[in-house]
């Protein structure tokens, strides 16, 4: 089965909600991720389809049939790309906020790479409505979010271990989005 463009974030929000729907604050978070993914569309003048469907998608690794490796991004993507999803939203479920510092970490920088990363606003917009939104579905700073995950997952996750490089990555995401959303969308070109 491939998905096709115009159904993109519909058919996401189904796949979400099949693999996510019981897992409650996962869930939650999710929901508050594609709302806020959806917000900055217009705005950051974004394809809606394509970042909302991947707002949707992000987490899906976390689910008990997409797990393969416990990395939920490289997870989430193989699974994504199983099923016949274009590459370009596999790609960012695999990369979404710094996926790529825990991944050389944790020695699966090569599967992830069978995922192009892309910089860029896409990119970020994904990563910054990932950070904004925090485990229950609330709106949060990026500057909380990063601390919440840090207590939540601590020093010797892999986050707490990739934080000196993932850190500093998170907040260039923010400050760029956030100026792009101070700016009026004919400077941003």
């Amino acid at each position: 089965m491939t998905v096709r463009t115009p159904l993109l974030a519909t058919a996401a929000r189904e796949i979400a909600y099949a693999l996510l729907g019981a897992m409650g604050d996962r869930w939650r978070h999710t929901q508050g991720v594609a709302e806020r993914a959806a917000e900055l569309a217009g705005p950051l003048d974004l394809d809606a389809e394509v970042l909302v469907a991947a707002a949707w998608l992000h987490d899906i690794g976390y689910a008990a049939p997409a797990v393969v490796t416990g990395f939920h991004p490289l997870d989430g993507a193989e699974h994504l790309a199983a099923r016949g999803w274009p590459l370009a939203i596999a790609a960012r479920v695999a990369h979404h906020s710094g996926a790529r510092f825990v991944a050389v970490a944790r020695g699966l920088a090569d599967r992830l790479a069978a995922y192009p990363y892309e910089e860029g606003l896409m990119s970020d917009a994904l990563t910054y409505a990932d950070q904004t939104v925090g485990p229950r579905g609330d709106r949060v700073t990026p500057a909380t979010r990063h601390a919440e995950m840090l207590l939540r997952h601590g020093p010797e996750s892999w986050n707490g271990k990739v934080d000196h490089v993932r850190g500093p990555y998170l907040r260039e995401v923010a400050d760029r989005v956030e100026l792009c959303l101070r700016q009026p969308a004919a400077l941003r070109r």
